[in-house]
């Protein structure tokens, strides 16, 4: 045996008698140490745990193939990953880049545990500080015409670069039905936490008008409809009469950078769970 792995392990199915019995013995019998475990039971039950288990040739298969015999019984949702794993990143944006700028320093230093492997967006206005980040940039351009085409090469370019996780970073075109479906689970987008008021053009304008006191953004999945997917994560923070248009608009961004790295975080680390119009997030 080798030094010890970590992996992470996490499940939910729904709630049983025996399911942390069921998981703790599999992991004794591995040899395994536990780091850290979370969990989480209302009618269904979910579980994140991390844990160090002697290393050996192919460590990783042999768990997997030994956990399906302990998963099959409760009907689990299960993914077992090494510890590290750096989930495959697509960005996607249109002309506001704080977002994009935020993601990408985090990626960089090391701050997100996420490759980030290409950049697509419907403006040039980024290509430059993509390519100093010397990242693949994709001008796709939309119109309603060319649509359908628009998100076929997103579809290419998703196959292509083995994409695990599309981030909208402010791209302000509305994905098909379709195209939600085929990568249900894996688009996270960001908006301002305003909706349903406050819509179309300059929101925080308009907030601005109507004397706001708080400013806040929510990071969620992606569904057919439209802005109301599954929510991972929300910032907020407190405003006064003595913030102009600007400064909201300013602090806005600021929420959404914020709410958005959370909400990839969490996801690369495996510690979202949805389930039906909520998720459970096992911080």
């Amino acid at each position: 045996m080798g030094a010890p792995v970590e992996h992470v392990l996490t499940l939910d199915c729904p709630e049983a008698p025996g399911i942390v019995h069921a998981v703790s013995r599999f992991l004794v019998e591995h040899g395994s140490d536990i780091i850290d475990n979370q969990q989480f039971g209302d009618r269904h039950f979910y579980m994140r745990v991390r844990f160090a288990t002697p290393g050996g040739e192919n460590t990783t298969e042999v768990l997997r193939r030994d956990f399906a015999a302990v998963a099959a019984p409760f009907a689990m949702r299960w993914h077992l990953e090494p510890a590290g794993s750096r989930p495959r990143v697509l960005i996607m944006v249109s002309r506001y880049g704080h977002c994009l700028n935020d993601l990408l320093f985090r990626a960089r230093s090391g701050d997100l545990p996420i490759d980030v492997v290409a950049v697509v967006s419907n403006h040039r206005d980024h290509e430059a500080l993509v390519a100093w980040h010397e990242i693949p940039f994709f001008h796709v351009p939309v119109t309603a015409a060319t649509k359908p085409e628009a998100e076929a090469r997103l579809l290419e370019l998703v196959d292509s670069f083995d994409v695990d996780l599309v981030v909208l970073a402010r791209y302000m075109q509305v994905l098909s039905d379709d195209l939600c479906t085929r990568l249900a689970g894996r688009v996270i987008n960001i908006h301002h936490s305003f909706l349903p008021s406050f819509k179309g053009a300059k929101p925080y304008h308009q907030a601005y008008d109507r004397g706001v006191k708080l400013v806040g953004a929510t990071a969620h999945y992606v569904t057919a409809d439209l802005d109301e997917g599954p929510i991972i994560a929300q910032e907020v923070i407190d405003v006064d009469h003595s913030h102009t248009a600007d400064d909201l608009a300013a602090i806005g961004r600021d929420a959404e950078s914020a709410a958005l790295a959370r909400a990839v975080r969490w996801h690369c680390e495996g510690r979202v769970f949805v389930q039906g119009r909520r998720t459970v997030v096992l911080r």
